[in-house]
């Protein structure tokens, strides 16, 4: 991804719930690491799902997940999750993930996993799919557009 896309980042430590016997990151762990890390990333816009739900009864629902694992995090890593938006349409948006090991001083040090997550806006009530209201479109859309370089 060039480096004019704004990306959001989320701190995650490895516990001991996260990992198998072998004291490796359970596979489907890195899940609950993307969703939390969406989640805060809506938080951080002002936009709490469970406010969009309470107010327009409307909730965001994974639609469609893409996983690559490259490599195992393990107990007590700190984590750095990387988030970018890929694409938004009227009724769904698209964000690439990534889980990242860091180093002693919290950088980003090994690629772990990717994924390509797309959301869906539904009704609560039925599931059946709705617009984007248009505040959350134009947030998130604000937040997307390019950084321009520095000078």
């Amino acid at each position: 991804m060039s480096a004019d896309v704004r990306a959001f980042h989320w701190p995650v430590r490895v516990y001991w719930e996260d990992t198998d016997a072998g004291g490796i990151v359970y596979y489907a762990n890195y899940l609950k690491f993307f969703e939390r890390a969406r989640t805060e990333w809506l938080r951080s816009l002002g936009l709490a799902q469970s406010d969009l739900a309470a107010q327009s009864g409307l909730v965001f629902v994974v639609a469609d997940v893409h996983l690559r694992y490259a490599a195992p995090a393990k107990l007590d890593d700190a984590l750095q999750i990387q988030l970018r938006l890929q694409d938004i349409g009227s009724a769904s948006l698209t964000v690439a993930q990534q889980a990242w090991r860091c180093d002693a001083s919290s950088a980003p040090a090994a690629l772990l996993c990717e994924a390509t997550v797309r959301v869906g806006c539904v009704a609560a009530a039925t599931l059946r799919p709705s617009r984007i209201p248009r505040d959350v479109f134009d947030r998130v859309s604000r937040w997307a557009a390019p950084v321009p370089p520095a000078p």
